[in-house]
């Protein structure tokens, strides 16, 4: 079976999983150490391990959350749009998809239109408004025969498109704390604590615990809804739980780090070219892809300039290019 880019599920590149999980897992402990270590102040771990108090409070205070974070969000994002382009049998499916971040948007916007965008105030709000989101183009794409993917599909878009327009309005009537909205929809780690890792961590780790187990289930409705049942998949009710864990990876991520763009379409889509399309190996080679990867970048956008650049602005211009040069290479290879 292939996917929409020619990759198979079934080949000779199995024989090579485990140097490449060993390589990804050396990739994310460089990346660990290189947040940690590197930052515009000069302060290295050798500066900890000195024992200097500046050392202290710069990189267990606020590298350290902050890389940890992008690695865990980095991750949640990579797990929700693997999973969801095997859902919707569809390779260009991503983690916003259902809409979610435009409802995550929505309610970082509100906190601060109304002046209360403390760090706990604006992640509660856009993790409870990217969940009722989902959970309303869930029951608008319902249908009496169960749920069918292309009407939740097209309810996402529309409500995407309509939240869009919602946040537009509150950056207008938000005027002087305008930028604020702005630089949190571009997404970021600059305001990474322990309590985002904290708030993060719980929702990613069981939901992509799930999805990891799940993988035959994905590796079944992958081939088709017909083959899932024919094999013993309950599909309407495994399609719930993918939403589900999918919309908690995309909420808890989006919440901590503003719409971050590309990781979750890009990652799983590269690994696919590596791995194969067999979900035992494409999800957590693309979870380890995702948590090695957010945290360079995060790294570029804290070094390249004397302020920050978003991290959002950065996936996008290094995702666009790079996605569309693979749609141009599988066209070409088909």
């Amino acid at each position: 079976m292939f996917n929409g880019f020619g990759v198979g599920m079934g080949d000779d590149r199995t024989l090579r999983i485990p140097v490449i999980i060993i390589l990804l897992l050396a990739a994310n402990l460089i990346a660990l150490l290189a947040g940690v270590g590197i930052g515009s102040s000069g302060v290295g771990i050798s500066d900890l391990i000195a024992g200097k108090p500046e050392a202290y409070k710069i990189i267990i205070s606020y590298r350290l959350p902050r890389t940890l974070t992008s690695m865990l969000v980095g991750a949640g994002l990579a797990v929700a749009g693997c999973s969801l382009q095997a859902l919707f049998r569809n390779p260009l499916a991503d983690p916003y998809i259902l809409g979610i971040s435009g409802g995550a948007s929505v309610g970082a916007a509100l906190v601060i239109l109304v002046g209360i965008a403390s760090t706990v105030n604006i992640v509660f709000s856009a993790f409870l408004l990217s969940l009722i989101t989902a959970w309303v183009v869930y029951r608008i794409g319902r249908a009496e025969n169960g749920l069918p993917v292309y009407t939740l599909l097209l309810a996402g878009v529309a409500m995407a498109a309509f939240l869009s327009g919602v946040t537009s309005l509150l950056i207008y009537l938000s005027a002087r704390d305008m930028y604020q909205v702005v630089f949190w929809i571009m997404g970021g780690f600059w305001t990474a604590s322990w309590l985002k890792v904290q708030v993060v961590f719980i929702p990613i780790a069981l939901s992509s615990v799930y999805l990891l187990f799940s993988s035959w289930n994905l590796n079944a409705i992958l081939l088709g809804e017909e083959h899932a049942l024919s094999v013993g998949v309950d599909v309407e009710r495994f399609k719930k739980r993918v939403i589900t864990a999918s919309a908690l990876l995309t909420s808890a991520s989006v919440s901590v780090s503003g719409v971050i763009g590309f990781v979750g379409l890009i990652t799983p889509h590269v690994m696919r070219l590596i791995v194969g399309e067999n979900h035992r190996n494409l999800l957590p080679s693309s979870m380890l892809a995702g948590s090695a990867f957010m945290p360079f970048v995060d790294l570029i956008s804290r070094t390249i300039t004397e302020g920050e650049v978003p991290v959002g602005i950065i996936t996008a211009l290094l995702g666009a290019p790079f996605f569309l040069y693979l749609l141009r290479r599988s066209k070409l290879g088909a």
